[in-house]
């Protein structure tokens, strides 16, 4: 039996059969759907199972997608593994391509004043938040597990103190320490919240010059740590 034409319908014999298109054409009816072009099987062109010439080709536009469920899960697993790609070369460049920041007498002034700051901080909210409590601060509590541990090193006799400690020198200026401060560096002299520093002499706006009356020792200590008495 033929099978029918692609264009006619009527019956494609084998001498005038041309196989295209998952269909069969008579030679005259294997043309242009639009100019009626006789085409060949060398300068056709299929559009939805239909020989177009070159000049008449369907050109294909894009269509607007709706935002469906299915299409709204698409994008949002996108968007995941693309933050997860993000995070994953973070991870991978962490640590490259920073400038290293040279360690400079000001920089170390830059950083203690910050860290007298935080200290500062550390304090008030210590002092708003205590609701009548006997406990010391954290620096005492270790000062006085220190001397629980160790009482020889506290219980010095009198003699082996600094003269300052036993007389302090008269005519110098004395101040009471309003804060615990850690001296970090050989120069400067360590804090606890009331000790009593004699002989104090300014050097700048942020620093002064004195000897701590419990500890024996003159250093430097920071001016905003003390209040005069």
């Amino acid at each position: 039996m033929n099978p029918p034409c692609g264009r006619c319908n009527k019956p494609v014999y084998p001498t005038e059969k041309i196989n295209c298109l998952d269909k069969y054409w008579h030679k005259g009816c294997f043309s242009c759907e639009v100019c009626k072009m006789a085409l060949s099987m060398n300068n056709y062109k299929g559009f939805e199972k239909k020989p177009y010439c070159t000049m008449h080709y369907p050109k294909t536009s894009f269509t607007i997608v709706t935002d469906t469920p299915e299409n709204l899960r698409l994008k949002q697993q996108s968007l995941l593994n693309s933050q997860a790609l993000y995070k994953e070369d973070f991870e991978k460049n962490k640590g490259k391509g920073f400038s290293v920041v040279v360690d400079t007498p000001e920089m170390q002034r830059l950083k203690k004043t910050q860290d007298q700051i935080s200290n500062i901080k550390y304090h008030e909210e210590f002092e708003k938040s205590k609701i009548r409590s006997d406990a010391p601060p954290p620096e005492n509590r270790q000062e006085q597990e220190l001397q629980a541990s160790n009482p020889e090193r506290f219980n010095q006799p009198a003699g082996q103190m600094c003269p300052a400690v036993v007389s302090p020198p008269s005519g110098g200026k004395r101040y009471q320490a309003l804060y615990s401060y850690v001296a970090a560096e050989a120069d400067e002299v360590s804090l606890q919240e009331g000790d009593l520093v004699s002989d104090v002499e300014p050097i700048d706006e942020g620093w002064m010059f004195g000897c701590n009356q419990r500890t024996g020792k003159r250093g430097m200590l920071p001016a905003n740590y003390v209040r005069p008495i």
